[in-house]
């Protein structure tokens, strides 16, 4: 990556949130920890970049680039003068549609039935490390998003600003999020540049996200638990 980076803060938080990376279908799953396709998809519907455009599959091909770390941020509540940790919890919304595609590709009319996991009580901040001819635009167009942006599906309203700043090192974008705790305190996702220094690949890196087409590459992360140095 390039020495001329910018590092765009972003807070992630809402009663329900759902970051889908293995499953399709009827079936929805949700992971622990925000996907760098749904970061994608909301940076585009910000942007107002439609579905299988030519200005989304160039900004996807440009984010590409782009590195991600997520951080969980727990949420506490106050009680008889204590504070308490909430539990995240996964929770599964039992329901069904209409209209989707069969493998044929035609589409079915009848009801399907589906099952789709959400995250409840949780709370992420995510820095994003890229150009800042990329993430500028971004940054701006999160302040007056084109389109409505979700954590990571319609359902999922955040409850408070998603941008939380733009600054030219990592540090002050971490600042940003956590305050003057140390990163070390919190549970993070970092995206690594070189397989041998991940644990983990990700199917999340995507490529299109057209209706009839869509595509994702994978990701290689290091998941650090609170107290592992960076």
């Amino acid at each position: 990556m390039s020495s001329n980076c910018s590092f765009l803060a972003m807070r992630l938080e809402g009663p329900l949130q759902s970051w889908g990376f293995d499953s399709q279908y009827n079936r929805r799953n949700t992971g622990l920890m925000p996907t760098k396709s749904a970061i994608a998809g909301m940076c585009c519907a910000a942007l107002g970049y439609a579905r299988g455009s030519e200005q989304e599959k160039d900004f996807l091909a440009s984010f590409m680039d782009v590195c991600m770390t997520a951080i969980a941020m727990p949420r506490t509540i106050e009680k008889k003068n204590k504070k308490y940790e909430l539990p995240v919890r996964r929770m599964q919304d039992y329901h069904t549609v209409q209209n989707t595609r069969r493998a044929t590709g035609a589409i079915n009319n009848d009801c399907v039935l589906t099952h789709r996991q959400y995250l409840a009580d949780a709370a992420f901040g995510v820095v994003l490390e890229g150009s800042p001819e990329l993430l500028g635009p971004i940054a701006a167009a999160m302040e007056d998003p084109v389109w409505g942006v979700w954590l990571g599906r319609k359902t999922c309203i955040p409850t408070k600003p998603v941008l939380a700043g733009l600054r030219e090192n990592q540090e002050d974008a971490v600042r940003l999020l956590i305050g003057d705790e140390s990163l070390d305190s919190f549970t993070r996702q970092v995206e690594v540049q070189n397989f041998a220094d991940g644990r983990d690949s990700l199917p999340d890196v995507p490529v299109s996200f057209a209706s009839d087409r869509r595509v994702f590459a994978p990701r290689r992360v290091m998941t650090k638990q609170v107290g592992e140095k960076d």
